[in-house]
């Protein structure tokens, strides 16, 4: 297979991604992502803001394509194809939300996308101490989206529940809350613990706690909530940097 065909398909996906999420806001086609949780008070939400950390994550896909095509004798071959699943099916999410607008479809579609991440986020982990630019893309692109799209998964849970049943955004707000807090400990916990000791993984992740903390702070007014979801924060970087992880130390 030609070394420059998975570095070119990250590269387009890389461009291509933003371009997906932009159908409804830019040309009028279908409905906003946004659009489902803007102004909600669902206390799991982060603040819309926060959802900029996805132009990170496009930036790094398209970084790691240049690079490969640079380059392609130092590109981490066995990222390709678990980034470019991972790309694709998160432009088939994207589309999916725009133009069907299914909480439940959307809700699955999240799956292959976090069990793609993660496969790639292995590989790094496997690459871990090459010395090659493409390596740290890669590790910095896998690492973020595997992060955030756990986060992702964790906070779709109380929308899904709520698609499903006759509840509202500020029906029951601390079972919501801690079902997405505690999946997102969980995740986190097995992500360190068997996939990789990556610590782009946690950027994505405790970005997406201070989000919700700061949504519960300025918007919902559930301060309470904000500020548990901040000493979760705090704990989960603080455990992660002092004990380190699994992952990392059967890798090494």
């Amino acid at each position: 297979m030609n070394n420059r065909l998975f570095p070119l398909l990250i590269f387009l996906l890389g461009v291509a991604q933003p371009l997906a999420g932009a159908l409804a806001p830019a040309f009028g086609i279908g409905t906003p992502i946004g659009d489902a949780t803007a102004g909600s008070a669902a206390p799991e939400q982060p603040l819309p803001a926060f959802f900029s950390i996805w132009g990170v994550i496009f930036a790094a896909y398209t970084a790691l394509g240049v690079a490969g095509l640079w380059r392609p004798d130092q590109w981490p071959a066995p990222l390709g194809l678990p980034l470019v699943l991972a790309g694709a099916g998160n432009i088939i999410w994207m589309l999916s939300a725009q133009l069907i607008g299914s909480q439940p479809l959307d809700f699955v579609l999240l799956a292959p996308i976090l069990v793609c991440a993660w496969w790639a986020a292995r590989e790094a982990e496997a690459l871990r101490g090459t010395r090659s630019l493409s390596v740290y893309l890669g590790d910095a692109a896998s690492g973020l989206l595997a992060g955030w799209i756990s986060v992702a998964a964790a906070i779709s849970i109380p929308l899904t529940v709520r698609s499903l049943t006759w509840l509202e955004p500020t029906d029951f707000p601390w079972p919501m809350f801690w079902s997405t807090i505690l999946t997102a400990a969980l995740l986190a916990w097995i992500f360190a613990s068997r996939i990789s000791g990556s610590l782009w993984y946690f950027v994505a992740a405790g970005w997406g706690l201070l989000g919700i903390a700061f949504h519960n702070w300025l918007e919902t007014g559930m301060h309470l909530i904000g500020h548990f979801t901040a000493g979760c924060l705090i704990l989960l970087l603080t455990l992660r940097l002092t004990r380190g992880a699994k992952a990392g130390k059967r890798a090494a």
